[in-house]
């Protein structure tokens, strides 16, 4: 692909639906890279569903899914006309394993194809998919059902997507893939999880249009060695630095943290961007490149051009509730927000960007009011018992639980539950039986000045004019 095909502005796949279909699709429309976040797309989708899918979007993609029994048995299970009633618990989905489970695989590769569907229709721009490399239990059938729905792009972060060339290359011949799994204490023996899509969906012959691949990366060393073999090359990288939002690499040697308890970062952590423009692939710089100067700083640097993701995360189509988007708008906009780059909060260990707002998990309050319960599970990870099988723990379950399964009261402490926080977020918070609601997290970049010269209560569409026509640019 050409220097003039690919994208300048690439739209950050954040949260738990908060880059949902609308809001990169919004983005597409302007010619820009829209990407949905992948992650936790099965509970996402099983709850709207049992909403009732008021707008019958959901519905919609599942009916140009090419196997409609599968549809069907999903929406079998989770769809409820008119919706739930409130305070009534949303039905779980499965949890993810390294067991075969065939209805899993079903609702992950549906939910897939539904979101990357939505977002591609109407308009003839690019479409990515976001993914976590630490969810790789999830990784296979989420990849197979968005390239089911033609997405363009493919993006990893939080980890060193390696295996991924090959897993795309092997689904567009409609092959059987698997990727190895990390397994705390399984020495030499190695786990798999995988996927064969001939035996999900027998009658599709035809092979897939394979997706790039931007691998996200805040190291230049990182980026040689995911570029020295075709095997583990992606078709290009992203450099994060620090300030972005979510999760944000661990400073490089020993930790240290400044008076605010925040981790400090040096010399040792900057990416080196001739290194990684020596490599020969085009890449983008994420994380305060969201404002015209910043493109265009970028573009001197010999990037393509920037990621974005703050600025969308606060626009008119984001999936964030509107009550919280509109708080975090003006109080940003205002100067008052503090985001705090916690190295505690996420059970990855990645430190986190914590927006401090009332009522959410960011007051220690709220945080010590909620049970400590892991039932979506997208962030624990498999070990190896005692008598030889595999387990399942979270640093942010309930601590003596987590002891009990080998964990450290250290790794345990100050954990918050970020699967059900940021689901909370985009108003999808699980209610349980005994009445208690579960808060809010949210994330957002620490660097406020992308909202300079954007409108009150702006949409997808003014964030791309106002970088891309602020730069002076030709695209």
């Amino acid at each position: 692909m050409s220097e003039a095909e690919l994208p300048v502005l690439i739209q950050g796949g954040m949260g738990v639906g908060v880059s949902g279909w609308r809001l990169a699709c919004a983005v597409a429309r302007t010619g820009q890279l829209g990407v949905v976040s992948g992650t936790a797309l099965d509970v996402t989708l099983a709850r709207r569903l049992q909403h009732g899918d008021p707008d019958g979007d959901l519905r919609r993609a599942l009916e140009y899914f090419p196997a409609p029994a599968i549809a069907e048995r999903v929406l079998r299970r989770y769809f409820v006309p008119g919706g739930i009633r409130p305070g009534v618990p949303y039905r779980p989905v499965p949890r993810l394993g390294l067991r075969p489970d065939r209805a899993r695989d079903e609702l992950a590769v549906v939910a897939n194809f539904a979101e990357v569907l939505l977002a591609k229709q109407g308009h003839d721009g690019p479409i990515g998919v976001n993914y976590l490399e630490k969810i790789q239990l999830a990784t296979p059938a989420a990849v197979f059902g968005a390239m089911l729905a033609g997405v363009d792009y493919v993006l990893m972060g939080a980890g060193i997507p390696a295996q991924i060339p090959q897993l795309l290359d092997a689904f567009a011949a409609h092959r059987p893939a698997e990727i190895s799994v990390t397994v705390a204490g399984a020495g030499e023996t190695r786990h798999t999880i995988g996927l064969d899509p001939a035996a999900l969906l027998p009658r599709l012959a035809e092979p897939l249009r394979r997706p790039k691949l931007l691998a996200i990366v805040s190291s230049h060393v990182l980026a040689a060695y995911l570029a020295r073999s075709p095997q583990t090359r992606p078709d290009g990288f992203i450099l994060e630095t620090p300030v972005a939002g979510g999760h944000s690499a661990p400073p490089r040697g020993r930790p240290r943290p400044d008076a605010a308890g925040e981790p400090l970062y040096g010399p040792r952590d900057e990416i080196d961007i001739g290194k990684v423009a020596a490599l020969g692939l085009p890449f983008w710089l994420a994380g305060g490149y969201g404002t015209p100067a910043g493109l265009a700083d970028a573009r001197a640097a010999g990037a393509t051009g920037v990621q974005v993701g703050s600025a969308f995360a606060l626009c008119r189509e984001s999936g964030l509730d509107d009550e919280l988007r509109r708080h975090l708008l003006r109080h940003a906009t205002g100067g008052a927000l503090e985001v705090r780059n916690d190295p505690r909060a996420s059970p990855t260990g990645f430190p986190f960007k914590v927006a401090q707002v009332p009522g959410t998990l960011s007051e220690p309050g709220i945080h010590g009011q909620r049970p400590r319960l892991c039932d979506l599970g997208y962030l624990r990870t498999p070990y190896v018992k005692p008598d030889g099988a595999i387990g399942y723990r979270c640093p942010a379950e309930p601590a003596d639980t987590y002891l009990r399964k080998g964990g450290s009261a250290e790794e345990a402490a100050g954990r918050q539950c970020v699967c059900n926080g940021l689901t909370a977020a985009v108003g999808l918070g699980q209610t349980r039986g005994d009445g208690y609601r579960e808060p809010a997290l949210l994330t957002l970049g620490q660097d406020a000045a992308f909202l300079d010269g954007l409108p009150e209560n702006h949409s997808a569409a003014d964030v791309v004019h106002r970088i891309l026509r602020g730069a002076d640019a030709p695209w």
